[in-house]
C-alpha cells in the first residue's frame, strides 16, 4: 500500500487513489465530488459503495473531506463503519484496482469489497 494523503482525515486517500479518482473526474468532465458509503450485502454483510456524484448533492449531516479542492463526501451511517479507511489504487495487472483498509472491519471477503463489522 502507498503512502496515504495528509492530513488525517475520516477517510484517507493515498496519493495513487486521489490522482486515479481525479483522472477519471476529468474523463466526466464535470466537476464532480466522490461518495463513499456501504450498503447491506455482499460476502461477508455488508459492501463498499463509491461513486461521483453533483457537489450539489451534498447533504448538510454528510461528512466532507477535502483533497486540495476535491472532495470526498460520505453520509452519517457509513461512516459509523468506515472512519479511518483508507482508499488505496494499484494498476497492478493482477490484483489491480482500488483496495479498502478499513479499521473497523472484523472480517473481510477475498473480493475486497465486501467486509463485516
Amino acid at each position: 500500500m502507498t503512502q496515504a494523503t495528509q492530513p488525517a482525515k475520516g477517510i484517507l486517500m493515498t496519493d495513487a487513489a486521489l490522482q486515479h479518482v481525479l483522472e477519471l473526474r476529468q474523463k466526466h468532465g464535470q466537476d464532480l465530488c466522490l461518495r463513499v458509503g456501504v450498503k447491506g450485502g455482499g460476502c461477508s454483510g455488508m459492501s463498499y459503495t463509491m461513486d461521483f456524484e453533483d457537489p450539489a448533492n451534498i447533504r448538510p449531516d454528510d461528512h466532507v473531506f477535502d483533497y486540495d479542492g476535491f472532495k470526498v463526501v460520505s453520509d452519517p451511517k457509513s461512516m459509523l463503519y468506515i472512519y479511518g479507511l483508507v482508499l488505496d489504487y494499484s494498476n497492478a495487472l493482477i490484483g489491480g484496482g482500488f483496495k479498502f483498509t478499513n479499521p473497523n472491519a472484523t472480517q473481510t471477503c477475498g473480493c475486497g469489497t465486501s467486509f463485516s463489522a
